[in-house]
């Protein structure tokens, strides 16, 4: 997913909890699908800033590491003002664009019938 094109504030944002688990009915559950959301969400970024500084990797010093070391800090500055992970996963779960399920209610409703 392209995180740079997300439409997301940098900073945090009240949200009401209420409207939010309407879903699920419980805040609790709610909390933890966002919060798995936004691990998944952290790993991919990592895993992609990781890539891309794997190219400045070198094991020999030479007069070209200045130069690389500036690429390197732009990489990683631009990394740093992406939004945080729980604001994308908050903002992908109120967008409905979250899939989720719990199996234990899903066992539930196989009982009843």
């Amino acid at each position: 997913m392209d995180y740079k094109k997300l439409n997301i504030p940098n900073n945090t944002i009240t949200r009401d909890m209420n409207s939010l688990s309407a879903d699920t009915g419980n805040v609790y559950e709610t909390v933890k699908i966002i919060s798995k959301r936004a691990n998944q969400i952290s790993v991919e970024i990592k895993s992609e800033l990781e890539k891309k500084l794997q190219e400045f990797a070198s094991f020999n010093d030479n007069l070209e590491e200045v130069f690389e070391n500036r690429e390197q800090i732009e990489i990683s500055r631009f990394y740093e003002k992406l939004p945080k992970a729980t604001l994308i996963a908050a903002q992908e779960y109120a967008d409905g664009k979250i899939y989720y399920r719990n199996p234990a209610k899903e066992k539930d409703k196989l009982k009843i019938k």
